[in-house]
């Protein structure tokens, strides 16, 4: 008897899903068959928008993944949550974050895309795909590597990989049994370069997409994860890190991408400044009525908002992340990547019309809130601006929510090249980013600790980067300087600003250690460069699916 395990097939049935944007308008047509289904182009375009539904929900992009990232205290927690294991590195895997983003990895994420990979491919035997469905194939294999690829890294070494079945590779039709575990991770990143570089081929460069469907995925995207992918797996295979130049300079060469002229820009609500030459691959957060968009935005605004709006008050930055980017502080003048990305006490800034200076009161204390995402809350009235959605139950806001960005890719190639001893081209690739917030430019080589330091102030609170798998990454196979910053980061608690008077703008602060999560004390080993599984999935699969040997 076969047995079966919750990341099988599921029917498309629930394609009638919450538009983000145009391209995500997507009709209901039940439950499909080959015989029903892909029998024209929008059909094709609404399985697609199937496989893209997910990625904007809560408990993926929305704001699940990201309680993550506390271990490595960049973010502290506003509010106190069920799972503080994630914070000190004593997680068992069954905490519910990580279970919401393995199930929809899986069940809403690859399978979706398997099928709509072999139903095109199976038309394809027939006849010549239209180019709409030659775009959505190219779409579904950029997809299914991506949802791979957040399981990937998280969950695989080179000891043993995570499950994984391309449907299409099934001789006679895959029967929905549980996928086999690659032997390596190394395995799971040859399958994902493999489906980005079909996808490449396939989809179109993003200039040539008509207005509404901006955001699919378009060919400078493909290249740009496909660097990614690259650099996670030269964690265990330093072969890869020549993969990484090439990919981002063909980025450059190939499809004209460059940083965005200014830093601000990146996290604008004016859709005039949405599609910079940084712009790789994103989500176009409408943030309107329509709703659909990423909350996390909202997540972060402080808890109840003053009595403006709902905000949830769940991630605000720590005191060691503000002490890292003060370092670019010249004569005590704040810089401008700091004052864009963190709200200190006494800072001012527009909030629903009013000029405001930031003091907190809401829910655990942290002495700062993030500031890349409060350019949405500007306006007298945002809601009919266009910029926020009128429920704080979804608050959501207007932005190009970066899912990678060419500053990311830049500094990955910066990484490459000191891997390489090429200190000089190391820094310039850091300088270009250095420029463009008017930081001063590093002299000579960049070391080790230069590209911690851009890379951690660089994306702070975005998903652009998982700063936690950074360090983890580098803990595990770096140089002696940065695996000496990174072990230290993950082996220390974070720090918070602690106010006489939280009221007031003005209060006297002491610098102290978070209040919550300070126990028990965190000791990094190798053992959590992954995640463990789930128990209810071990458990359905009856042994199949097995954790990496320092899990077991």
């Amino acid at each position: 008897m076969k047995k079966y395990i919750t990341i099988a097939l599921i029917a498309l049935g629930a394609l009638s899903v919450a538009s983000c944007d145009k391209f995500l308008n997507v009709q209901s047509y039940g439950y499909p068959t080959q015989d029903q289904f892909f029998q024209n182009d929008q059909q094709a375009i609404d399985a697609i928008d199937a496989c893209y539904a997910r990625l904007p929900q809560e408990a993926v992009l929305g704001r699940e993944i990201y309680w993550e990232q506390a271990c490595a205290n960049v973010i502290v927690w506003g509010r106190t949550r069920g799972y503080p294991t994630l914070a000190t590195l004593s997680y068992n895997g069954d905490e519910s974050p990580l279970r919401g983003v393995f199930q929809r990895a899986y069940k809403e994420g690859m399978n979706r895309c398997n099928w709509a990979i072999q139903q095109l491919l199976l038309k394809q035997e027939s006849q010549e795909l239209t180019a709409v469905e030659k775009r959505s194939l190219g779409e579904a294999y950029f997809l299914r590597a991506y949802w791979h690829f957040l399981i990937a890294y998280r969950y695989g070494t080179d000891q043993l990989g995570v499950p994984y079945v391309a449907y299409e590779d099934v001789e006679g039709g895959y029967n929905n049994e549980i996928p086999e575990q690659q032997p390596t991770v190394m395995d799971d990143y040859k399958y994902i370069v493999a489906d980005l570089q079909k996808a490449e081929a396939l989809v179109p460069k993003f200039e040539d997409y008509a207005v509404d469907d901006r955001g699919r995925v378009h060919k400078a995207a493909c290249a740009a994860m496909m660097a990614k992918a690259y650099a996670y797996w030269a964690t265990w295979d330093k072969s890869q890190w020549p993969n990484v130049i090439t990919c981002v300079n063909r980025l450059e060469s190939d499809y004209g991408r460059d940083l965005a002229p200014n830093f601000a820009d990146l996290f604008a609500p004016d859709f005039d400044k949405f599609w910079t030459k940084e712009y790789c691959w994103g989500w176009p957060n409408t943030g309107g009525a329509d709703g659909g968009s990423i909350e996390f935005t909202g997540v972060c605004l402080e808890n109840k908002g003053w009595g403006k709006f709902n905000g949830w008050g769940q991630f605000k930055p720590s005191y060691d992340i503000y002490e890292e980017m003060a370092k670019d502080n010249v004569g005590g003048v704040k810089n401008e990547r700091l004052a864009v990305s963190i709200l200190e006490y006494g800072d001012e800034f527009e909030f629903f019309g009013e000029t405001r200076r930031f003091y907190s009161t809401s829910d655990v204390e942290a002495g700062f809130a993030i500031g890349k995402y409060m350019q949405a809350f500007a306006p007298a009235d945002p809601v009919a601006a266009g910029y926020l959605h009128p429920s704080g139950d979804w608050p959501c806001t207007r932005i190009n929510w970066p899912i990678v960005r060419f500053a990311d890719c830049l500094l990955l190639r910066a990484e490459a090249k000191l891997v390489a001893g090429d200190g000089a081209g190391a820094a310039t690739d850091i300088n270009r980013i250095r420029k463009r917030c008017h930081l001063t430019p590093l002299s000579g080589s960049a070391t080790w600790a230069d590209l911690y330091h851009e890379r951690r102030c660089e994306l702070a609170f975005e998903m652009a980067s998982d700063w936690a798998a950074d360090c983890k990454r580098w803990a595990h196979s770096g140089d002696a300087a940065i695996k000496a910053l990174a072990t230290a980061e993950l082996n220390a608690h974070p720090r918070a600003r602690h106010y006489e008077d939280r009221a007031n703008p003005d209060s006297p602060f002491t610098i102290g250690e978070y209040e919550d999560y300070t126990t028990p004390a965190k000791s990094w080993s190798d053992k959590y460069m992954t995640f463990p599984y789930p128990t209810e999935q071990i458990n359905k699969s009856a042994g199949k699916l097995k954790n990496v040997p320092a899990w077991q």
